[in-house]
């Protein structure tokens, strides 16, 4: 019974996702953010919301949206400039809080009734890095000769778990440091860094959509 991808070409896409999920992106820097600011719950409420953006886009691949992205590429670049303003707007939401009178613990970038899972899925489904895998890394690894579907879901399966475990490594790690966010001279400063690291996160995200 054939396998639905050539094991070849599988450890070498384990290899280049093992790679693309450590580095860390605006996911992972989204994750870090979520996790210092609301908490473990909410980093893995993230992670969920991100990889399920992932599945969207697999489900899209598997429809063609990779000849539509290269047909029409202005259209997602708008879509990640689009994510990328928002990812800003959350950072300097942050940095406002860090000198605002009502700094609390759990006032932040986060607020204001938006969840951790619609964050997360807005960071990925917008993510520039998520548009570059699907029209440049993913193509090269599919066989014509096997089934599209059995492929896309081993990929799928390969990239979920990779990017759950490099995403809850960095979130969780976030969520460590939340634990002095009772210390106002540290919660200004923490507030400060996530808004600094969201910022970062929308200027990779800008950068990448050009």
């Amino acid at each position: 019974m054939d396998l639905p991808v050539d094991p070849a070409r599988y450890v070498t896409f384990l290899g280049v996702m093992a790679v693309m999920a450590i580095t860390p992106g605006p996911a992972n820097l989204f994750a870090i953010a979520t996790g210092a600011q609301k908490g473990k719950a909410a980093a893995l409420t993230g992670v969920l919301g991100m990889n399920s953006a992932t599945l969207v886009w697999f489900a899209a691949a598997a429809l063609g949206l990779g000849a539509l992205i290269l047909a029409f590429p202005q259209v997602f670049h708008l879509l990640a400039y689009a994510g990328a303003a928002y990812i800003a707007w959350l950072g300097i939401k942050a940095l406002l809080g860090a000198f605002g009178k009502d700094a609390e613990p759990g006032h932040g970038a986060f607020k204001q009734g938006k969840s951790a899972y619609l964050d997360g899925f807005t960071v990925q489904i917008a993510n520039p890095k998520a548009i570059l895998f699907f029209t440049a890394v993913l193509p090269p690894f599919l066989d014509p000769q096997r089934p599209l579907a059995a492929q896309l879901a081993a990929f799928a399966a390969a990239t979920i778990s990779m990017d759950v475990l490099s995403m809850s490594a960095y979130g969780l790690g976030g969520a460590a440091l939340a634990r002095r966010m009772s210390e106002p001279r540290f919660r200004r400063g923490f507030s400060i860094m996530v808004g600094l690291l969201l910022l970062t996160a929308a200027v990779l995200m800008a950068g990448k959509a050009r």
